[in-house]
Parts: C-alpha cells; sequence; structure tokens
C-alpha cells in the first residue's frame, strides 16, 4: 500500500530528536491545540527482538484488536509477525496489506455466521471454538476449518480476566467436545487458552501447557493428528514491565511437556507490542480551583479539564482497568497541590484521575500520558463532538535503514527530517486536512530537502484572516 499523504508517513529523526523532544516542539509550536499521540515504531522493533530473545520457539500472532492502527499492522507485518483477528473485518484488514491467509488465526470463539462464511471464502481456514454450538455451525458453514479448542485456565491475577466469556473446561468440557468433533467428521488441530489480558500470576502458563499436553495425547488416541498449541495473551507491555517470568516458566513447561518440533506453538500477544510504543499529549483547557473556607482563601484542590477523556483515549480506565500518570510537560515549582484531571465531555464519569499530587498548572500546558497502546484508540469514540487523537509515527534513523524495503512497508511511507515543521504540514491544529480540494486536486509532496527546512518562514497552509473593506 502506499501512503500519499506527507502526515501518514513515518517521520524519521536525527541522533538528536526523541519522542520527547518531538512531543515537545509539537505542543509548544502555537499552532496544535487537540491532544495527540506519538507512535515511537522501534518501541514495536525492540519488543519484537525481546520476544524472540525470550521465546524463542514461540511464534507471535499479534492480536489486531489491541491496536489496529494501519502503520502498527504494517510494521508488525514487515517484522513477519502474523496475526489473531476475532472478526471479518479484522480479517480483511490485515489482509489489504498483503498478508497471506495463512498467517491469520480466527481467535473469537464465538463467530457470526456470515464471519465464517467469510473466513472460508478468504481462505482463512484456523479458528477457535469452545462449545458445542460452535462445532455445528462450523459443521454447516465451514467443515473443512482447523479447529482449535480453547481451554480454560484463568490467572489468579489478571488485568482483565476472560475466562467468564470463553474457554471450556479442560478435564469435563474438552473431552466431551473432542468426541462431537470426532463424530461431525470436524478437524481438531490443536488447543489454546487464554489466562487473562495483562496477566500477573505467571505460573498459571504452566498449568494451561499441562492441561493441553493432556488434551493433546487424548485427541491423539481418537485418532486426530493435533500440532498447534496456542498459548494466547496476558503479556505486559508498559515501560518498566518484563515477560521475563512468564517466559521462563513458558520455557520450562513447553521442554517438559511439548519437547519435539513436532507441535507449532504460537501466542497472541497485544499490548506487548505496542503499549509502551504510543505516548498521548493532552492540554489543559479549563481549571477550576476549589478553596478553603470562609476563613482561609488557600487553594485545597485543582480541578483540571484536559482535551481526552474516558469517550475517547481513556476509555481504557472503563474497559481495560488501566491506571494512568500525567507528567507535565513543564517542569513544576512550588508546592505540591491535590488534584483531579477530567475529561473534556460533559459527563461527570468523565474523569481520568481522581486524586494526585501536582505543582500548579496553568491553562494551555500540557500532561503527557505513557503507555497508551493498548485498548485506547480502537474504542476512543468523538462523544460531545471531541475528536479522536491525531497519531503522529517516528522512528530514529537504524529503523529507517531495517524497514524501509521490508514490505509491505516501502521508502515511501518514510519522510526525512525533524518536527515541527513537517509533522505540521498540511494540517489544522485539530489533526485534520485544511485543504478542501485536496482530494479532487492532489498536490505533489515537497521533497525532503524542503521539509528539513527549519526556518521560521510562515508555512503556506497558514493563513490570516483580514477584513477587506466594502466599496
Amino acid at each position: 500500500m502506499k501512503v500519499t499523504n506527507l502526515d501518514e508517513r513515518i517521520h524519521v529523526l536525527d541522533s538528536e530528536s526523541n519522542v520527547m523532544t518531538v512531543i515537545k516542539n509539537i505542543a509548544m509550536s502555537g499552532l496544535q491545540e487537540e491532544a495527540f499521540y506519538v507512535l515511537d515504531i522501534g518501541d514495536i522493533v525492540q519488543k519484537h527482538k525481546i520476544w524472540k530473545e525470550k521465546l524463542p520457539r514461540v511464534e507471535p500472532y499479534y492480536a489486531v484488536k489491541c491496536n489496529d492502527n494501519l502503520i502498527v499492522i504494517e510494521v508488525l507485518a514487515a517484522l513477519g509477525i502474523n496475526f489473531d483477528c476475532a472478526s471479518k473485518n479484522e480479517i480483511n484488514k490485515v489482509l489489504s496489506f498483503g498478508v497471506e491467509s495463512s498467517r491469520i488465526i480466527f481467535a473469537n470463539p464465538a463467530k457470526p455466521a456470515s464471519h465464517i462464511r467469510h473466513a472460508a471464502a478468504v481462505g482463512v481456514d484456523t479458528m477457535t471454538v469452545d462449545n458445542e454450538s460452535e462445532l455445528h455451525k462450523i459443521k454447516k458453514l465451514f467443515p473443512t476449518a482447523k479447529i482449535v479448542l480453547r481451554i480454560r485456565c484463568d490467572a489468579e491475577m489478571a488485568q482483565c480476566p476472560l475466562g467468564m466469556k470463553f474457554g471450556c473446561d479442560p478435564i469435563h468440557e474438552a473431552p466431551n467436545l473432542l468426541h462431537l468433533a470426532y463424530n461431525l467428521g470436524l478437524n481438531i488441530v490443536g488447543f489454546s487458552f487464554h489466562v487473562g489480558s495483562g496477566c500477573q500470576d505467571p505460573p498459571v502458563f504452566y498449568r494451561a501447557i499441562h492441561h493441553c499436553k493432556i488434551l493433546f495425547d487424548m485427541a491423539t488416541d481418537l485418532g486426530f493428528k493435533p500440532y498447534l498449541l496456542d498459548l494466547g495473551g496476558g503479556y505486559p507491555g508498559n515501560k518498566g514491565t518484563s515477560i521475563d517470568k512468564i517466559a521462563e516458566i513458558i520455557n520450562k513447561a513447553l521442554d517438559e511437556y511439548f519437547n519435539t518440533d513436532a507441535v507449532h506453538v504460537i501466542a497472541e500477544p497485544g499490548r506487548f507490542y505496542v503499549a509502551s510504543a504510543f505516548t498521548l499529549a493532552t492540554s489543559i483547557h479549563s481549571k477550576r480551583s476549589i478553596r478553603g473556607d470562609e476563613n482561609s482563601n488557600a487553594i485545597t484542590h485543582n480541578m483540571y479539564y484536559i482535551n481526552d477523556g474516558v469517550y475517547g483515549s481513556f476509555n481504557c480506565l472503563l474497559y481495560d482497568h488501566q491506571h494512568v500518570t500525567p507528567i507535565p510537560l513543564k517542569n513544576g515549582c512550588g508546592k505540591m497541590i491535590p488534584s483531579s484531571v477530567w475529561g473534556p465531555t460533559c459527563d461527570g464519569l468523565d474523569k481520568i484521575v481522581e486524586n494526585i499530587m501536582l505543582n500548579d498548572m496553568e491553562l494551555g500546558e500540557w500532561m503527557i500520558f505513557e503507555n497508551m497502546g493498548a485498548y485506547t484508540l480502537p474504542v476512543a469514540s468523538p462523544f460531545n463532538g471531541f475528536p479522536i487523537p491525531k497519531v503522529h509515527i517516528v522512528a530514529d534513523e537504524d529503523i529507517w535503514l531495517l524497514l524501509k524495503d521490508a514490505l509491505p512497508l516501502t521508502e515511501d511511507h518514510f519522510v526525512i527530517g525533524n518536527t515541527p515543521a513537517n509533522l505540521r504540514l498540511g494540517l489544522d491544529i485539530g489533526g485534520n486536512d485544511i485543504d478542501p480540494w485536496r482530494d479532487t486536486h492532489p498536490m505533489e509532496l515537497a521533497p525532503p530537502e524542503i521539509l528539513t527546512d527549519t526556518s521560521n518562514t510562515p508555512s503556506h497552509f497558514i493563513f490570516e484572516y483580514v477584513e477587506a473593506p466594502l466599496n
């Protein structure tokens, strides 16, 4: 896919620039008022290196639902990562980048009939099941599908538990489903589990893999030829977290129960790959100071209203049980004041941080939120008319050299040069194209040498309103 809109390109930074300098350049430009993201694709590449080092036997299938940003999918595809899709639209999105259907697992145990038909039509033939009705449905709609039986094995602590909705009991239900699949003439090719998103109970992986080994042997005795073990998701991805302990337990269990090349081991990481790659910048548009009783005029609490909230990026507070910490872009001074941070909508539910100590901040100042790549943008809405933040994409030169010829990425995806000038070229403060004729009258992009010019020459996209006298 050839990217033709300059702003959708990956901006290659020089050695003196990084995510924070980009944020500061955009935030302090005087042109930016809306919230925005900076996506560092180098962070994703680094995560993939960690995965391959820590889990060399486990092939990652990225969970598209976690963050379906187009550049994210293209970068992951260029790195050779496969995909876990949950719907026909996610399947179509991945296929649109030239990814082969064999690189997709349809990992939704409860699938609408039309989605199963679509998977059959486009050749996505590996899919998960955890109940009798789904087996009968697949028998009718896609009898040649490669079926992965999903069992339930819940972590004692997880950010988002999933077992209450998906997964069959490995001891009682799974054997019955194996017999039903055999009687229906279906093809069970393996077993999967999902311990819960954001797992904080590493030993659960050992228990789940042990259950799968028992079921592998049972399926083989019935006449199936299982070869696929899917370890699901649950791998942390925030800054300062590590998959080392989980990897140690998984590797130990694989050596003990699946010490054979005949079994293909995969997993479905989502937040691991993208959580720390996205940093959100928000600005304070309103402020309310709560003062003491009539005998004291001192401020006891500050309420800050920013331009993104729980109906936008911070839906992760409701749906993903995340905890976020605002980082003032400008260093504060003076005493710390109890504060709360609120989103821009008229709903009282739109509260981001309830109680935090902050230096006194003024209107127009910026708050930064790290680790905002997982389960944020895909669920965001423009409720109350507030826009979903724009994503600016950056990479350093080493990442550019690594990916510029790795399909589906090409050199057309990259533009050389730093901020603020080229990241704002053709954008209004809301992150939208301000040229109404661009769709019907495409413009030639400026060459890189012009884009890297950081002089104070006003952009031709910025107009000054002048009232003309009437004749």
